[in-house]
């Protein structure tokens, strides 16, 4: 078994101390032993959502909410670390400071030097680099008054457009970033049942779209045709409150289920495994397509951690024998690589 380095980080001034990287260390070394050889934990946050990879700048950011879900209290925050753990800035983007406004940031994305963030009913931007607040956009009121808007995530699929889930409003929306930026409806309805994560997935640019209230996951076009992937079935209840969705460089997608604290990958040929469980709670989780690794916040743990992947066969799907640059000691083949290799 390859031992598995960890790097505990904190901020200053510390909150709550949670170390989930026990539990996750413990669910892998059960399923996939000897595939994680990177580890990372960062503890002290505030109620955590959404935990994204800039490989550009050699960043991570983590959104914290820091409140109620949809409290409009102006105090959330985003933490900003470095590519080798270090906290750089605990409230790097902070509510109420200067000119910002950020009440209960969740899903983000980075298109160029621009960071954005969902925000209740508001999408808002910011210098990836400074942190300063640049634009927002505003969803438009509910016709009939009475649902509630909650953008919780956010996806870019590298063609100028990023697309919005709103678990509130049983919505998706699409922005086209041509100046001026421009808000239109992709899909609504009751069958959406509470959208909680959005990814495009880099080898098809579809939308993976996870439900919150049903355990569905489903592809839709970027024209808005919708086809549902999964979903449980009259014996089986495999998903219970999935809250976030993610694919790796291969086209193999992440989901993680709040609820039963598990995270399972979708092979491209739709075969499902688990690959971690006994969580504590995986919220929005993100990948790292660079350096393949799994970033996990752990929302109602004030956590979170990274990972180092498995990379995966050439078979579709059945194990083989695994190679060192499985494990990050050697360089893997070029057609694997994406990217500058973690240094």
């Amino acid at each position: 078994m390859i031992s598995m380095t960890i790097f505990s980080i904190f901020p200053q001034r510390p909150r709550r101390r949670y170390t989930p990287g026990l539990a996750l260390a413990a669910a892998m070394a059960i399923l996939f032993a000897s595939s994680w050889a990177w580890a990372l934990q960062v503890s002290g946050l505030e109620s955590p959502h959404s935990f994204l990879a800039d490989p550009p700048s050699r960043s991570y950011f983590i959104s914290n909410i820091n409140g109620d879900n949809n409290a409009r209290d102006n105090n959330g925050f985003i933490t900003k670390l470095s590519d080798d753990g270090r906290i750089t800035a605990f409230k790097f983007i902070e509510g109420g400071r200067g000119e910002v406004t950020l009440h209960a940031p969740k899903g983000m994305a980075i298109v160029d030097q621009v960071l954005y963030v969902t925000d209740v009913d508001t999408l808002r931007a910011f210098d990836k680099e400074t942190g300063k607040p640049l634009a927002m956009i505003v969803l438009p009121r509910p016709a009939d008054g009475k649902a509630t808007q909650s953008l919780v995530d956010v996806a870019a699929d590298g063609q100028g457009h990023l697309y919005l889930a709103d678990q509130g409003g049983n919505a998706i929306y699409r922005v086209d970033l041509t100046p001026p930026p421009t808000l239109t409806l992709l899909l609504s309805g009751a069958h959406l049942a509470g959208p909680s994560g959005v990814a495009v997935n880099p080898k098809t640019g579809h939308l993976a779209v996870v439900s919150y209230d049903s355990g569905k996951i489903f592809d839709i076009t970027p024209e808005g045709a919708l086809t549902e992937l999964a979903s449980n079935g009259f014996f089986t209840g495999r998903f219970q409150n999935l809250s976030g969705v993610d694919f790796d460089r291969w086209g193999s997608m992440y989901v993680a289920d709040a609820t039963k604290g598990k995270i399972w990958r979708m092979l491209p040929n739709n075969k499902f495994q688990v690959i971690a469980e006994y969580l504590p709670g995986p919220s929005d989780l993100g990948i790292d397509r660079v350096n393949h690794l799994i970033l996990v916040p752990y929302q109602d743990s004030n956590a979170a951690e990274v990972n180092g992947l498995e990379s995966p066969t050439a078979s579709s799907g059945d194990r083989a024998k695994r190679t060192l640059a499985d494990y990050g000691f050697v360089e893997p083949k070029k057609s694997e690589k994406e990217g500058s290799p973690r240094k």
